[in-house]
């Protein structure tokens, strides 16, 4: 065997993300769904020094390389069910970006709102993550356009957006999400019409009520052919 092969590396968390997402369940699928969703990422000593952000302001958008910590994964698994394929249709786990990976690190492309420079410390306030709230990030790097962004790129069997649910709102539901700022709550409702449940769901008959965290809040709602309709929101 060729001896590069058989090493390991460790990988250190450099920091974590604060987001809107409390769990796993209704996080977008794919970054830059819930356009509206401001997370930070905070950086630990040394790594949050100024030297290190020098020239970051230049760049607009930034890749993102985080843990998926929130995933057990104890051996190899060569196909995976993704969800764009209705959870029911298996394929290589290297033709998607399933969490079930060898090395669970994910990657993720993310607008930078703004670099946030106290005491000589920094964080980053980016736009569009799909990451539940704690994640370990492992890297940032700027996304450059002329190499990053492929004209003529081929998608495979994720070739265009997810469809999207109607949304509704029970009573007064709406406004008390709307309590929490009209930016949350868009970003609140931009995850919702991704229909959260399992993509495995027989769901034209499913009548089961969801909950799911987002900012501070617990929102309960059902879902009928293609409208979503929050019934009942509580704090956390």
């Amino acid at each position: 065997m060729n001896q590069n092969l058989s090493k390991s590396f460790q990988i250190e968390p450099i920091g974590y993300i604060k987001s809107p997402y409390k769990e796993k369940f209704a996080v977008p699928r794919q970054p830059g769904l819930a356009p509206n969703a401001i997370s930070t990422i905070e950086f630990y000593p040394p790594f949050n020094d100024e030297l290190a952000f020098i020239g970051l302001e230049g760049f607009s958008h930034l890749h993102v390389l985080f843990i998926f910590d929130k995933v057990e994964y104890q051996s190899f698994r060569p196909k995976v069910r993704p969800p764009r394929l209705g959870g029911n249709q298996s394929v290589g786990v290297f033709a998607t970006r399933s969490p079930f990976r060898p090395n669970r690190i994910g990657l993720s492309i993310v607008k930078l709102n703004r670099i946030i420079k106290q005491k000589g410390k920094v964080s980053l306030e980016v736009i569009g993550a799909d990451l539940v709230d704690g994640t370990p990030i492992v890297d940032v790097k700027p996304y450059i356009p002329f190499v990053d962004s492929v004209k003529d790129a081929v998608g495979g069997f994720a070739k265009e957006p997810p469809k999207m649910l109607l949304v509704e709102y029970k009573d007064d539901t709406k406004a008390q999400l709307l309590k929490l700022g009209e930016n949350e709550f868009l970003a609140i409702e931009q995850s919702l019409r991704q229909d959260p449940r399992p993509a495995y769901k027989e769901k034209e008959q499913d009548t089961k009520i969801y909950q799911a965290r987002l900012y501070e809040m617990v929102i309960s709602f059902v879902v009928k052919e293609n409208t979503l309709q929050v019934i009942k929101v509580e704090h956390a």
